[in-house]
Formats: structure tokens, sequence, C-alpha cells
């Protein structure tokens, strides 16, 4: 049984799970879109996210305890190196335009976590774009909408459309509504200075927040240029099970509840998809 849950610490903290989530929401887009499956790209994704987001977590520990890290970080790190080999190799296979691109989300990836930005737009002495009060929510989402949206509609030639447009913006509110629950659990630790939704407007009203994002979600499906019954059906279950638990969320839930079941959901709208294709 440790052993088991060893095995499911390693699988959540080294950002497996949440590599995952951007995987099924980049998969999503091919299928919305009638892209043809693009394997390289989607597993540029799936090891990009680990490289990128075990980055963001673990780059300030290794800065400051490099000479004496845990075992578990180090194993990490290890994993991490890993991934980013991989994630070069398939990033060779993809378009010039979609390179370009991901150097930029890179960029922003970096200064996210690395403290190099002019120490006048920070509210305390990390000086990266994570601790700019209010920011953190919108640059994930940004960031989230670009790859599993923008990235394969360059990468395979696709116009940027009317519906590839109304897809980018559900796409963005859906990630703020999945940080949502994060922010929530974590208002015991956040510093007040990092102004998180909840911080601002409390629980409940991030709460009815989430909800009316997710209504907001669920309509702009009828802006489509092509709407069905099988879309309509998935977005209508995606939003009921997603609004469950974002009316369920509290600070006092297990660490699991987000880390597993919420950034899970993606994982549980690529089945249905696949379901109904």
């Amino acid at each position: 049984m440790r052993f088991v849950k060893q095995i499911f610490n390693f699988y959540i903290n080294s950002s497996i799970h949440v590599a995952l989530a951007i995987y099924s929401l980049t998969f999503i887009t091919l299928i919305q879109l009638n892209i043809p499956y693009d394997e390289d790209l989607l597993l540029f994704v799936f090891f990009g996210s680990i490289t990128g987001y075990n980055f963001v977590k673990y780059f300030g520990l290794a800065k400051f305890h490099h000479r004496s890290l845990a075992n578990w970080l180090r194993v990490i790190q290890l994993f991490s190196l890993i991934c980013f080999g991989v994630m070069c190799f398939f990033a060779l296979k993809l378009q010039f335009n979609a390179i370009i691109l991901l150097l930029l989300m890179a960029l922003i990836t970096f200064f996210y976590a690395a403290p190099l930005l002019p120490k006048e737009l920070f509210l305390d002495n990390a000086y990266n774009l994570r601790t700019i009060s209010g920011l953190k929510v919108y640059v994930i989402s940004f960031v989230w909408t670009v790859v599993t949206v923008l990235l394969p509609v360059i990468n395979n030639n696709y116009s940027i459309d009317h519906d590839v447009l109304i897809i980018s913006f559900q796409r963005y509110l859906y990630v703020i509504i999945l940080i949502l629950p994060f922010d929530i659990r974590d208002l015991h630790y956040d510093s007040l200075k990092l102004g998180t939704i909840p911080q601002r407007i409390g629980i409940s009203m991030t709460k009815k927040l989430g909800v009316f994002l997710l209504i907001l979600f669920f309509l702009l499906e009828f802006l489509k240029d092509e709407i069905n019954s099988d879309t309509l059906i998935i977005s209508g279950v995606l939003t009921v099970i997603t609004g469950v638990f974002i009316v369920f969320s509290s600070k006092h839930r297990g660490r699991n509840y987000s880390a597993f079941w919420v950034e899970g959901l993606p994982v549980f709208w690529l089945v249905l998809v696949l379901i109904f294709d």
C-alpha cells in the first residue's frame, strides 16, 4: 500500500497528471476542428508540460537547495531532464511557426518562475510574473489556451476562423474555472499579496463566479458555425460535473480533490468526446 501511495504521489508531484490534462485538451481541439491526429504535437505537449510545470514548481527549491535536495526532488529533476530531452526531439518535428509560438510561451513560463523582472513591478522580493498581484490565473489560462488551441491550429496550417476564436475563449474560461478550486484550497497558504480571486471576493462569490463562467462556457457552443447535438450533450455534461466540483470546493478539502479530481476533468472531457466521436 505504501508503494502504491509513493507511485501516486510521484504521478502527481512530477506533473504527469497535469500534463495528461493538457494533452487531453489539445487532443480535444484536434477532434473539434476535424484536424487529423497529430501524434508528434500531442507527445510534444505532454512532455513539454511536464518540463514546464516542474520548472515552475521546483525552480526555487532547486536554486537554493541544490546541494541538499531531498531524494524525491532529485528523482523528479532526473525525470524532468529526460522529459526535456524527449520534448526537444518532438519539437524538431513541428512546423516553424509553431516553434516560434512555443518559444514565446517558453519565455512567459520562464519569467513566470524566474526572479528576473524589474523590482518595482512586484509586491515582494520574488520579482517574477507569478507574484504580481492577481495575475497568476490569467497567465496560466492564457498559456494553456495558446498551447491547447492555437498550437495545434498553427502546426496543422488550419486557419484561425470564427470557431477557433470561440473555442479559444471557451478554453480560456474553462482553465480559469479549473483554477478556482486550487485557489480556494490554498487560502490558508497563499500570501495575501498574490491577490487570488477567493482572496479578493471570498469563497462564496468565487463559487458563484465559477458557475457563471461555466454557464457562459456552455452558451458559447451556440455561437459556433457548426453545432451538433453530440457536442451540446458533451458540453452540458461537462458543465454540470465541473459545476459540482466548484460548488463543493473548500479550503478544508484534501489535496487530491483539486490536484487529482479537478485537474482530471479535461481527461474526462476527452473520454466523453471519444465516446461520442
